[in-house]
């Protein structure tokens, strides 16, 4: 079936695109409008800092476990069960974020939303990877990605025009009306034909249990490392830094995250041109981690007494460099038999978003901590960990362009 002619506007493209833009639009949203939610609960400007980097943490550590449970279940009961149970979870806990009072309630619905959000981009590149012609497959996946991603540039647009509950709100009905179009989306062939193997699906511990597994697994991972340090410590925390750079004028951490967007939304579209090009998953890889670091160079090097407006074009260059998320989402799909291909494709992208909460701002408070380092170096430092762990892990990984994915894992 997956064989005939499929254009890349196919319905589940479509669906894909559209579902995780509701994803995306609910994940940042938090970082777009942490400072006036956080404000309207009677928070200090030293308290939105630390209690929102903890709610972020929250956040995260709900994707990291909702990483696990969705893409389980993705293996196990099939790629739209994912599809319909994440988007209600997430929706219903985004009205939930609409009604917090306190912190602590933050806290718990913004993990809750987590565990939902993270079924959506792992089982919707899935299912696309598996109905798409390998020669389509790479564009089909981009497109999904670069279409989501406008999702924060509607959601920097609903923060300017409405109070922050409403923007949860129309989240929350953003995610439950697309149910509706859900229900035209079809299961994926190879799923329904590794049904009737007799092979183990969903099995999380497979990616633990073999070497030439686990090194795949954890190099999937670590190759997505510099989108959340962009994304999480330089544009998210951009007033905090444009305060330590010297920057007169006022910064709107929502604003640096809608010009990162619009920028990782065409970066996104563009890299699966690129692979296409390149005929190599690597090589288009390589070359965004070289616009990332251009970027964060330039983030650090040429913002001293800046300006807001400079702030928000370095984060939107570096935003551009990090559109590889597409392409590095893509291959953790292409590197594993379909028995387990929704457990790593839905685990790896949740796991680097994890690693914000248990590695890279831990490791970003630690350096910038440390006597004589202070914010800057420690986001210099930070980086540069960041940027050679991803390189690293890129080079002793497998090249999965045109590769056929019609195996399973034994």
């Amino acid at each position: 079936m997956e064989k005939k002619a499929f254009s890349i506007f196919n319905i589940a493209v479509i669906v894909a695109a559209l579902g995780y833009f509701v994803d995306i639009y609910d994940l940042l949203l938090f970082g777009i409008i942490r400072i006036p939610s956080l404000t309207s609960l009677g928070l200090s400007p030293e308290q939105i800092t630390t209690d929102g980097e903890s709610i972020l943490q929250w956040q995260m550590w709900g994707l990291l476990l909702g990483g696990i449970i969705w893409g389980v279940l993705g293996d196990r009961n099939g790629r739209l069960s994912v599809l319909f149970g994440s988007i209600i979870l997430y929706s219903l806990a985004n009205i939930g974020n609409g009604l917090v009072q306190t912190v602590d309630q933050y806290k718990w619905v913004r993990f809750i939303a987590g565990l939902g959000l993270a079924g959506e981009l792992g089982a919707g590149i899935t299912l696309v990877s598996e109905l798409t012609p390998k020669e389509k497959r790479g564009i089909a996946t981009s497109l999904v990605a670069g279409i989501g991603l406008t999702g924060a540039v509607v959601a920097f647009i609903m923060k300017e025009n409405f109070y922050w509950r409403t923007c949860y709100f129309i989240g929350g009905g953003l995610g439950l009306a697309l149910l509706i179009l859900r229900i035209s989306v079809f299961e994926s062939g190879m799923f329904h034909e590794v049904k009737k193997m007799d092979v183990q699906r969903g099995n999380f511990f497979m990616l633990f249990n073999n070497f030439d597994r686990f090194r795949r697994y954890i190099c999937a991972i670590l190759i997505g490392l510099p989108t959340w340090y962009v994304i999480g410590v330089l544009v998210t925390f951009s007033k905090e830094f444009g305060k330590a750079f010297g920057i007169t004028e006022p910064i709107d951490p929502g604003k640096s995250i809608m010009y990162a967007y619009v920028a990782i939304s065409i970066g996104d579209v563009l890299v699966g041109f690129v692979s296409q090009w390149f005929k190599s998953r690597k090589k288009a890889l390589y070359l965004f981690y070289a616009i990332t670091a251009l970027f964060i160079f330039l983030f650090f090097a040429v913002q001293w007494n800046g300006s807001a407006a400079k702030m928000y074009w370095i984060c939107a260059g570096a935003g551009f460099g990090t559109g590889f998320w597409a392409i590095f989402v893509t291959m953790g799909a292409e590197q594993f038999g379909t028995n387990l291909r929704a457990t790593a494709a839905t685990t790896i992208p949740n796991m680097v978003r994890g690693t914000l909460a248990f590695f890279i701002l831990p490791l970003f408070k630690w350096l910038r901590g440390m006597e004589g380092v202070g914010y800057v170096n420690g986001g210099i430092y930070t980086g540069v960990i960041m940027m050679v762990i991803a390189v690293v892990a890129a080079a002793f990984t497998r090249e999965t362009f045109g590769k056929d994915l019609n195996f399973v894992e034994r």
